[in-house]
């Protein structure tokens, strides 16, 4: 492989933030609260530093000893959990939402999985160096003057583990080797220029990434089953819009956590994407969803089993 591929052959698609599809999708991610707001954070503080600054000057007038602490962080966050928790989700919209945070432009630029290439020796390498040259070459045409950011571009990969894989594993072959060493120097060729770019990693196996990849993370989010308050949060106003009760919601709440006989709850995703669905299709076309039917499809449905992640 000698010629560059092109972005269609690195990135699935190129999405530009503000955008008002995104902003939605964002909203809609209810029970992530927290993961939300850090993620806007960071991202903000990594591809506008100005922003920090400015901040610094209007309640410190200036502290630049943990200001340089802070900027310091490598262009890296690893989002990492069970499917189905909103992992995700979460990377492709919060472009949207750094944008209007810190009133610039976003490009993401979702790695493509055809990235690891056919197997031809030394594809991958070439592939993933490929993609951090692209999104270099974009943040640096966005990279303005004293810290202002004209514009930031996002590297979103997802199923992360599949490029980064620890290169502790005796099986692993040369090439993958290769390919883990050039993204370790795209991370590293981002961090050392200052660009107006950071890299999302979405994995279900933190423990399969390599430790290298982890200790260059800014930050290492961790993504769960939702919890009592969180399902009740995903569920409470969809249900409430049905006419159901508070009594009603708190049944269903109870029926997607874990129960006797299954030590698991349901994911984001079998709320949002499969029960809500289930019980409006189920009353489709001739009635009203009833709450008593909607608990018993809340019972009956088996929840995505947990990933059972077996790295050492």
């Amino acid at each position: 492989m000698t010629a560059r591929p092109s972005l269609d052959d690195l990135f699935e698609r190129r999405l530009s933030y503000p955008d008002i599809d995104a902003k939605d999708r964002f909203d809609l991610l209810v029970g992530l609260d927290d993961q939300k707001s850090r993620l806007t954070k960071i991202l903000g503080l990594l591809v506008n530093p100005h922003g920090l600054e400015a901040w610094a000057k209007k309640h410190y007038h200036g502290i630049p000893d943990i200001l340089a602490a802070v900027l310091r962080r490598p262009p890296l966050v690893v989002l990492a959990g069970d499917v189905g928790s909103g992992k995700s989700a979460l990377a492709e919209t919060v472009g949207d939402a750094v944008a209007r945070q810190e009133g610039i432009d976003v490009t993401l630029f979702p790695l493509s999985l055809s990235t690891r290439g056919q197997g031809r020796v030394g594809e991958m390498t070439q592939l993933i160096s490929a993609a951090f040259d692209c999104t270099i070459e974009e943040a640096t045409k966005l990279k303005g003057s004293g810290g202002r950011s004209r514009g930031a571009v996002i590297l979103l990969i997802d199923e992360a583990d599949a490029l980064a894989q620890s290169r502790e594993f005796a099986q692993m072959h040369h090439e993958d080797r290769a390919g883990v060493n050039a993204f370790i120097r795209g991370i590293d060729r981002i961090g050392n220029g200052r660009l107006p770019a950071a890299v999302i990693m979405c994995t279900n196996r933190l423990g399969a990434l390599d430790p290298a990849v982890r200790r260059r993370a800014a930050d290492i989010m961790a993504f769960q089953r939702p919890t009592e308050h969180q399902r009740h949060a995903v569920l409470d106003q969809p249900l409430k819009q049905l006419g159901f009760t508070a009594a009603n919601i708190t049944a269903i709440v109870n029926a997607t956590g874990h129960t006797k006989g299954r030590s698991y709850g349901f994911t984001f995703s079998d709320l949002t994407q499969r029960f809500l669905p289930s019980i409006v299709l189920d009353a489709y076309p001739d009635g009203k969803v009833a709450p008593a039917r909607a608990l018993e499809i809340a019972q009956a449905l088996i929840p995505t089993a947990p990933f059972q992640d077996t790295a050492s």
